[in-house]
């Protein structure tokens, strides 16, 4: 654990800087530095010795090149315990370098900007990554930093050390920086693949931060964590926990359902119930407080500790409702003060608060893995548009029947399939959800409404995919529907037609199937 003697310094992310490099300094570290790093620490009174004074080389090519030199890559690279590498960096007067603090150019943020093409490539890192990359290599004799939230780390490490650090924890440094350039390489590479319009490109490249180490997965008996790519997305992975006990993973998962589901509504409040990824009813009020009861009342059974999304602010009325049976989570844009004191009261209750909804409508990709692979897809985005919708039979749907059957196909494009969804008034009455047959997801729907003791007379019925026999229709109709949306697009469908004429009901036909796995 050899004492730290010479530190190259050169970062982006200035957070911490001075006070960092001022405590360096303090035990006699000669600090190594290169333009605007430098400059910071020379106006804090930190002595520094610029990189292009260092090398005998200035910077050049608008900074393109400034740390690509053997004075400085020999300094990282050399083995302490080779003699040839001794006397060859004796003879070409290479000192070792023994920290590097580096963390590269903002590439990420430049393209979240809306930066155009010739700034997004000049904000692409060469020197910082072949550093970074140079230390972690030689992490025997080498310690390499690319965070700023290392820092304090770092200080402790070497106060422990006598100035050094010991090997177990360079190592530790190393993975973290290869990690590092692995994920601004990832960006960089996704990055191009837009910008040539390949959604699909022949190497998929993944990067995301670990937000959480997690008790267990799915099972006790599984292990899991919590990663987050996108820090900008409103939903479960960048919402504020304001109160409660850790998520799990299968409250994240469900949560994520919930929210997604209840962001597709934008135009009144809405609140949707879920359990085990599915809703368990789902709803649209004059406000939050007639959503959530009407929600509720879908399936008052299995919204025991179910989660819980709204899209608008918490109240403290719908927080007295929603404390009145337990849940595991709630998942808001805000709440005001008289919910936050009510939901207080429940220490375990896992309270979320998003600051505002997702858009339903954001094109982004989708991974699965499966044994051996991944399946990458595009999102299913698509919202229906009334206009485009085609009435079938000889029946056309009332005002409030479309009104209906737009929310319930909606609430499907989130229940996994085969699915169908009862609904009337814009509240679910009945969910059928992940069955092998639709005929069986119409029953278990119906089911599911009479033992709530709801009135399906007059209710509208959605289908995620087409009927491929008449038999799915028919037991809509047995259940009380006079309306249905589906897809469409079975061979059988001028049979599925005739069934719904003879029954005198209203159809229409989305050409748009949502298949949930």
């Amino acid at each position: 654990m050899p004492k730290i003697a010479r530190a190259l310094i050169s970062v982006s992310d200035k957070t911490g800087l001075v006070a960092f490099a001022q405590k360096l300094a303090a035990q006699g570290i000669e600090i190594l530095s290169t333009g605007g790093s430098a400059e910071k620490l020379r106006q804090a009174g930190i002595p520094v010795i610029e990189v292009g004074d260092y090398t005998g080389f200035p910077e050049m090519m608008d900074g393109r090149v400034k740390t690509l030199h053997p004075r400085i890559h020999g300094g990282i690279l050399q083995r302490r315990d080779a003699k040839s590498h001794q006397d060859e960096a004796a003879k070409h007067n290479i000192p070792p370098i023994d920290l590097i603090v580096v963390n590269l150019y903002p590439f990420r943020q430049t393209v979240a900007k809306g930066a155009d093409f010739e700034t997004c490539i000049e904000n692409i890192d060469i020197g910082g990554p072949a550093m970074v990359r140079s230390a972690a290599k030689n992490h025997d004799a080498v310690a390499i930093v690319t965070d700023a939230a290392q820092y304090d780390e770092v200080l402790a490490e070497m106060e422990k050390n006598a100035g050094g650090t010991s090997l177990a924890f360079r190592k530790k440094l190393a993975a973290s920086a290869y990690a590092h350039t692995a994920s601004y390489d990832s960006a960089i590479s996704s990055w191009f693949a837009a910008q040539l319009g390949d959604d699909y490109p022949d190497t998929l490249t993944l990067a995301a931060q670990k937000q959480q180490s997690l008790r267990y997965g799915e099972n006790p008996h599984q292990t899991a964590a919590f990663y987050v790519y996108d820090k900008t997305r409103p939903g479960v992975a960048n919402a504020i926990q304001v109160q409660g006990k850790e998520l799990s993973y299968n409250n994240i998962n469900d949560t994520d359902a919930a929210f997604e589901l209840v962001s597709e509504f934008t135009d009144a409040p809405a609140v949707a119930i879920i359990k085990h990824a599915n809703p368990c009813g789902v709803a649209v009020g004059d406000d939050i407080v007639s959503a959530y009861q009407r929600a509720f009342a879908c399936d008052t059974v299995s919204a025991f500790g179910g989660i819980i999304a709204c899209n608008r602010p918490l109240t403290g009325a719908v927080a007295k409702a929603i404390t009145e049976i337990f849940s595991e989570v709630i998942i808001a844009p805000d709440m005001d003060d008289e919910a936050k004191h009510i939901l207080a009261a429940k220490k375990n209750l896992r309270v979320l608060l998003t600051r505002t909804m997702a858009d339903p409508t954001l094109t982004e990709s989708v991974v699965r893995n499966v044994a051996g692979g991944y399946l990458l897809q595009t999102r299913d985005n698509i919202t229906l548009d009334k206009a485009a919708l085609k009435t079938v039979t000889k029946r056309a749907a009332t005002e409030q029947e479309m009104a209906d059957m737009l929310f319930a196909f909606t609430v499907g494009k989130h229940v996994k399939s085969n699915t169908i969804i009862y609904a009337k008034n814009n509240a679910t009455l009945g969910i059928g959800a992940g069955q092998m047959s639709r005929v069986d997801s119409a029953r278990i729907a119906a089911r599911k409404a009479q033992d709530m003791k709801l009135d399906m007379r007059g209710c509208v019925a959605a289908s995620d995919a087409f009927f491929p026999f008449a038999d799915g229709l028919e037991a809509l109709i047995e259940a009380g529907a006079t309306a249905v949306i589906q897809p469409g697009g079975s061979v059988r469908d001028a049979e599925v037609i005739e069934a719904a004429d003879k029954a005198n009901l209203a159809m229409v036909f989305t050409g748009i199937r949502h298949f949930k796995h």
